[in-house]
C-alpha cells in the first residue's frame, strides 16, 4: 500500500483558507540558549532546509468561507513538529493577538511532543501556551482543532487537547506516549488500535474524524453557530398559543411512549439549520442517551443538549455519562456566550450498579445546579416523557416549554402508585393527582408555554417540531434583548416561588 500524503503545514493553511487569503504573523524565530549550541544550530539549520519554514509551527491568519480566522499549524518536517521556546513563543504571540482582535482559532497540531534538545524549559513551555489559550476562551473566543498525524507527548496534553470543537485526521495517531517510546520503556508494544483518531472518537474525546478537504467546511458550520451575532438579530413574531384540549394525564402519558413519536434528533432534522453534532464529554465517555449539537434556529444561534429518545431503552438507560456531556455543553454556553437549548424526553436515568458506581445521583445534582446558575439564556423542552432525577437535571431554564403530550414526574407513574398503593394498578390514577400533564404543569407555573400537537405529533413529526422550532427561536431572540442581570434574577424568582402559590391561598 502507498504511503500516505502527509500535509505541510502550508498545504494545511491552503486547504482551508479562502485562496490568496492566507497572510503570516510570524517574526524570526529567537535563538534558545542550550548547552550545546553549536550541535543544536547546526539541527535547526537542517530543519530549515528540509521544511521549508524557519521553525515548527507556523502561524497567521487566512479567511475561512469570508470570516477572518487565525492559524496555528505544526510542520512535522521541522524536528517532528516539536515545542521549542521559539515555536512556543510564537504559539503564545499568535493567540494573544487573537484574544486581543477577537478572532477564533484553528490550531492544527502534528508534533511528536516538546523538544528534547532544549529540555525542561521546552516542556514547561507548554504552560504558557494553555495559559494564552485559556485567557482566549475566557474572552468568549472559539478554540477549533483539527488533531494530525501524528500528535503526541506534551502537544496533545496542552494545546492539542483544549478546543471548543475537536476533530481528527483519519487514521492519525493519536496519544500521550508515542509506541516507539513506550515499547523501549516497557519492553512490549502498546496495544493496537488504542492511539487513533477513530478509536478517541469511540470513547467521546473528540467530536469527529475528518479528512482534510471536509476542515474548511466543518470550520464554517461551527463558527456560522458560534460567531453568530446575538443583539442584531431580526425580531420574531411570538407563535400564537393555541388550545389545548383538556385530555385525561394518562392519555398523553400513552401517546409520550410511543416509538414513532418526534424527538430531539428529529427537531434538530426538521427545525433547526447549522447543525454541527459533537460527540462525548471529551474525557472519555459517549452515551447514546444524549445528542449534543451546535445549531441555529431560524438565526438564533444556540448549544443544543437533547436527551435522544430512540439512544435510550429497559437495557441501556442514560447513564451518568449523559449528564456529564451535558455539562459540556453547559460549559461551552458559558464560556461562549451562547444560548443553552435541553430537551428532555427520559423513562428515567439508570438504576444499576454501574450507575451507582459513576456518580448519577451527583451528576444529577450538578447538572441541574449548572444549569440553575447558568449565565446564559436558556430553555428547556418538555418533548415526551419526563421521569425522575434524569429528566430534572436539564429543567431548569429562564424559559420551559412543554408539547402538548409531554409531562414531567418524580417516578413513571406505575413507579408512584407502587410507593403509595402497593401495586402498579392505580398509575393512571396516579398520573392525575400528581399533576403531571402539561396543561397541569402550566397551571403551576412549571411550564411557560404549552405546543399543540394535532392531536399527536407521532402523526404530525414535521408540523409539529417546525412548530416547536419556531417557538424556540423566539424565546431565543427575547431571551438575549433582556439584561443579563434581570434575566438570570428572574429565573431565580422563578424557582424560588415554585409550590408557594397554593400556600399563599
Amino acid at each position: 500500500m502507498a504511503k500516505k500524503h502527509r500535509l505541510s503545514a502550508r498545504e494545511l493553511v491552503d486547504a482551508v483558507v479562502d485562496p490568496g487569503t492566507f497572510r503570516s504573523w510570524d517574526a524570526p524565530p529567537l535563538e534558545p540558549a542550550v548547552a550545546d549550541g553549536a550541535a543544536y544550530a547546526a539541527e535547526l539549520e537542517a530543519a530549515r532546509e528540509k521544511s521549508g519554514v524557519d521553525e515548527s509551527v507556523i502561524t497567521g491568519e487566512g479567511l475561512v468561507r469570508g470570516r477572518r480566522v487565525v492559524l496555528l499549524a505544526c510542520e512535522f518536517r521541522f524536528l517532528a513538529g516539536s515545542i521549542g521556546s521559539a515555536s512556543a513563543e510564537r504559539l503564545v504571540q499568535a493567540i494573544e493577538r487573537a484574544t486581543a482582535e477577537g478572532l477564533p482559532l484553528l490550531a492544527g497540531p502534528a508534533s511528536g511532543g516538546t523538544r528534547m534538545q532544549e529540555g525542561t524549559l521546552a516542556f514547561l513551555s507548554m504552560v504558557k501556551i494553555s495559559a494564552a489559550l485559556a485567557e482566549h476562551r475566557a474572552a468568549g473566543h472559539p478554540i477549533l482543532v483539527y488533531l494530525r498525524h501524528p500528535t503526541t507527548g506534551g502537544v496533545l496534553a496542552s494545546w492539542g487537547s483544549l478546543g471548543h470543537v475537536t476533530v481528527a485526521e483519519p487514521g492519525a495517531l493519536i496519544g500521550f506516549l508515542g509506541p516507539r517510546v513506550y515499547e523501549a520503556l516497557y519492553s512490549r508494544p502498546f496495544p493496537e488500535g488504542v492511539q487513533t483518531g477513530e478509536n478517541m472518537y469511540r470513547h467521546g474525546l473528540i467530536d469527529a474524524v475528518l479528512p482534510p478537504e471536509k476542515i474548511a467546511d466543518t470550520v464554517d458550520k461551527a463558527l456560522a453557530v458560534l460567531m453568530a451575532p446575538r443583539d442584531t438579530l431580526a425580531d420574531v413574531s411570538e407563535p400564537a398559543q393555541e388550545d389545548i384540549p383538556d385530555v385525561p394525564a394518562w392519555e398523553s402519558i400513552t401517546r409520550s411512549r410511543n416509538p414513532d413519536r418526534p424527538g430531539a434528533r428529529d427537531l434538530l432534522r426538521y427545525g433547526a439549520s447549522n447543525v454541527l453534532p459533537l460527540n462525548g464529554t471529551g474525557e472519555g465517555e459517549n452515551d447514546p442517551g444524549l445528542v449534543l449539537a451546535l445549531a441555529k434556529f431560524g438565526d438564533a444561534p444556540c448549544v443544543f443538549l437533547g436527551q435522544d429518545r430512540r439512544g435510550q431503552s429497559k437495557y441501556a438507560p442514560m447513564g451518568p455519562g449523559a449528564l456529564r456531556e451535558a455539562r459540556r455543553g453547559m460549559r461551552m454556553s458559558r464560556e461562549l456566550g451562547l444560548p443553552l437549548i435541553t430537551v428532555i424526553d427520559t423513562p428515567g436515568a439508570a438504576l444499576s450498579q454501574e450507575a451507582e458506581e459513576g456518580g448519577m445521583a451527583g451528576e444529577i445534582a450538578r447538572s441541574m445546579t449548572d444549569l440553575v446558575m447558568l449565565e446564559s439564556p436558556t430553555v428547556s423542552v418538555l418533548i415526551g416523557e419526563g421521569t425522575g432525577g434524569g429528566a430534572l437535571a436539564m429543567v431548569p431554564a429562564d424559559r420551559v416549554l412543554c408539547a402538548q403530550n409531554g409531562w414531567l414526574s418524580p417516578l413513571p407513574p406505575e413507579g408512584a402508585s407502587v410507593i403509595v398503593h402497593r401495586n402498579t394498578d392505580r398509575a393512571a390514577e396516579m398520573a392525575e393527582s400528581q399533576g403531571v400533564r402539561s396543561l397541569d404543569l402550566l397551571r403551576d407555573g412549571v411550564v411557560d408555554h404549552v405546543v399543540a400537537e394535532r392531536p399527536d405529533a407521532a402523526e404530525e413529526p414535521v408540523e409539529f417540531c417546525r412548530r416547536l422550532a419556531a417557538m424556540l427561536q423566539y424565546e431565543i431572540v427575547t431571551l438575549l434583548r433582556q439584561p443579563q442581570r434581570q434575566r438570570f434574577a428572574g429565573r431565580l424568582r422563578r424557582y424560588r416561588a415554585l409550590g408557594m402559590r397554593d400556600a399563599a391561598q
